[in-house]
């Protein structure tokens, strides 16, 4: 950067070409300062006597239930048909099991969302924690609304 001179006395238009400093020094010791600071905070530890044990995988696969709800409204828990006026009392002895286990909702798409609604209500009012959906995964035409699963029928000449 070049800057002149305010000097009347001498009257020489010298352009002085020397780099200015100034901010150079202001941002290094913000810098400085910023790690004076942070340092202490990312070197502090506390020490614990953590206890030594062997780690071997768990065998024990969790346990999940699958309830199932076709489009008439027929409930099937792990595939036999149970009465919705049962439910709340299986759902009342899962909950006392530790560790609880999974109930996986596999409803069909035309089942009323009312009757979803009750059965999720009464699974969480029994006191169950896991509450998980099995859905399906979508078609090609369904992923993607512009292609057609079957191709469009060709036109036939009118005679």
């Amino acid at each position: 950067m070049a800057f002149g001179s305010f000097d009347q006395k001498n009257n020489s238009n010298h352009m002085v070409s020397e780099i200015n400093m100034v901010p150079l020094i202001d941002v290094m010791l913000v810098l400085l300062v910023i790690f004076i600071i942070t340092a202490p905070l990312l070197a502090h530890s506390i020490k614990i006597d953590v206890p030594q044990v062997s780690s071997a995988p768990v065998t024990e696969d969790p346990k999940s239930i699958d309830l199932a709800i076709d489009a008439n409204g027929g409930i099937f828990w792990n595939e036999s048909p149970i009465p919705e006026a049962d439910l709340r009392e299986m759902f009342i002895l899962q909950a006392k099991e530790m560790p609880q286990p999974e109930i996986r909702i596999r409803a069909d798409a035309n089942t009323r969302y009312e009757q979803l609604a009750r059965i999720m209500a009464m699974a969480k009012g029994s006191g169950l924690k896991k509450l998980g959906f099995i859905t399906s995964p979508a078609s090609q035409s369904a992923a993607n609304p512009g292609t057609a699963a079957t191709p469009a029928p060709a036109l036939q000449p009118v005679q």
